[in-house]
């Protein structure tokens, strides 16, 4: 069966982003330290590249090697609509769950899902010959819905602390024990953890 993977920034205070959404406060080193751990991660996750800058990291003709379905918040989906990236990741399926979102608003291509995310999940999980998983790109409050379902955490934690900003889970107390399966430190000072249900 396929896995919900949450792939994901964190800071050292649990954000994955701002109070206002923002994102590019992540520190990423020097320019060698950046271009080493960007290209360790591109080659891992390639997919989680979005379309616009795939060519520019080499990764045009590259297949998914993860994920061949998204699934994002609003949140994770509006700055690149508000930037004029309706369709962010062309080579995934696209789903946005938001009760706000109108589907013309969005990319043909992105199916918008205005409630029961779980019933989503469990009906692409149950999918037949899904051999690649679904990438839960975030936010916090998909997140929290969907924990009950989420399979494996890949947690990207950045050296920095936000102060505030959107949790990398906002639900219900709901203590749920992760194992961890690889860990891998970089120079730029960003640890890159793949945790799995226990």
């Amino acid at each position: 069966m396929r896995k919900l993977v949450y792939y994901v920034a964190v800071t050292l205070d649990g954000r994955i982003a701002g109070p206002g959404g923002e994102f590019d406060f992540f520190p990423l080193g020097d320019e060698r330290r950046a271009a080493e751990y960007s290209s360790w991660t591109n080659t891992l996750y390639p997919e989680t590249v979005p379309t616009a800058y795939r060519a520019a990291v080499g990764l045009t003709d590259v297949p998914n090697r993860n994920f061949d379905t998204v699934l994002m918040g609003l949140g994770s989906y509006r700055p690149g609509l508000d930037e004029g990236y309706a369709s962010p990741y062309t080579h995934l399926r696209q789903y946005v769950v938001s009760s706000t979102l109108k589907a013309d608003e969005a990319d043909p291509a992105v199916t918008v899902v205005p409630g029961d995310p779980l019933g989503l999940v469990r009906a692409l999980k149950a999918e037949e010959g899904g051999e690649l998983d679904i990438w839960l790109c975030g936010g916090g409050r998909l997140a929290g819905a969907l924990l009950p379902e989420i399979d494996e955490l890949v947690i990207k934690s950045y050296p920095v602390i936000a102060g505030a900003g959107v949790p990398l889970v906002d639900g219900d107390f709901d203590p749920t024990l992760f194992d961890v399966a690889s860990r891998t430190a970089f120079e730029n000072g960003v640890t890159l953890t793949r945790f799995t249900r226990r």
